[in-house]
């Protein structure tokens, strides 16, 4: 699958439209986490979505850079907020520069993101916004689910399913659903990219969740093993208390209550457990049961069986990634 006229089209529009401008100091970071690279699938789907359905995507393409910015812009908070030294391999904004910056450089990474609406006539502008608007609130609404499950010791894995949704799943929905919006696809279409997407986003947030605690630490680009520093209640986690032996879930909570100063045993503690209560392998399983649910509903989107075929080769290059 080449999607490189796409990722190339992106970074074009994004060098032109992101310049460093005064103050230094609120725009010097945000052209560093947008250059960082990253995989930047979100805008690549928008843009994918609307030459799919039949329109030009290089009309997509400020909606593309909106969907990039945003996700950068959660990204530098989310950093903040879990105290992550990197991101994609490198210093995290905070880190490079201090809190304040990463803060309000995000926010106006989130302003910058409404702007690039702004270029689209009322109808698409209408619809987009409308749609960013939820997806954006959504975000930070399973953030905030996210901070909460943290502390809380109740956490069922539906709970989380919800909060993964809400964290990561929307905004692939919306991404591909830009793009269908601005290709003039019917609103059936619209609702089942969305569908595609959001199914995908929870595979790939599972997938995320597992790389984290499995994943190579040469090639993730974050630190391994950080979700168990912080003590999130992840699909792992939760599928391990319920699969464990008694012995091991009290052994897994006990670790789950504590801040040791080298977490590196700790971390190795509880991989294990992942692994001899099944845990590991239920969330490949978890993982590879929402790529075949996303995959198929593209049978029902009227897309050519070619573009079809691309989709779920993403989709699958998605389950089987390894960064």
């Amino acid at each position: 699958m080449d999607i490189s006229k796409y990722s190339d089209a992106l970074v074009a529009h994004l060098e032109h439209k992101v310049t460093l401008k005064e103050p230094a100091s609120l725009y010097e970071p945000i052209k560093y986490i947008l250059t960082l690279g990253g995989k930047r699938l979100r805008p690549v789907l928008t843009l994918m979505s609307a030459d799919f359905f039949g329109g030009n995507y290089t009309k997509a393409l400020d909606a593309s850079l909106a969907v990039e910015m945003f996700h950068n812009f959660s990204l530098v908070h989310d950093d903040i907020m879990d105290n992550a030294p990197l991101r994609r391999g490198h210093q995290t904004v905070h880190e490079k520069w201090d809190v304040n910056t990463g803060i309000l450089s995000g926010d106006a990474m989130l302003i910058l993101a409404y702007q690039l609406f702004e270029t689209y006539e009322p109808k698409v502008f209408m619809q987009l916004a409308v749609l960013f608007s939820k997806t954006a609130l959504e975000v930070c609404e399973g953030q905030q689910y996210d901070v909460d499950f943290e502390t809380r010791n109740d956490v069922t894995i539906s709970q989380y399913i919800k909060m993964i949704e809400y964290k990561t799943a929307v905004l692939i929905g919306a991404s591909l659903q830009m793009g269908a919006i601005i290709a003039e696809a019917s609103e059936s279409c619209q609702e089942k990219i969305y569908a595609f997407g959001k199914n995908l986003g929870i595979a790939f947030q599972l997938q995320d969740d597992y790389l984290d605690a499995f994943g190579n630490p040469l090639t993730f680009g974050k630190q391994v093993g950080g979700d168990i520093i912080a003590n999130k209640k992840t699909f792992l986690y939760l599928t391990a208390l319920q699969k464990s032996t008694p012995a091991e879930a009290q052994e897994l909570s006990s670790l789950f209550a504590t801040m040791p100063k080298d977490p590196s045993d700790k971390i190795t503690a509880v991989k294990e457990i992942f692994v001899s209560s099944g845990a590991a392998k239920a969330t490949e399983d978890e993982i590879l049961r929402y790529t075949n649910t996303s995959i198929s509903l593209l049978q029902d989107i009227k897309i050519s069986q070619q573009h079809k075929d691309t989709l779920k080769s993403f989709a699958d290059f998605l389950m089987n990634r390894n960064v």
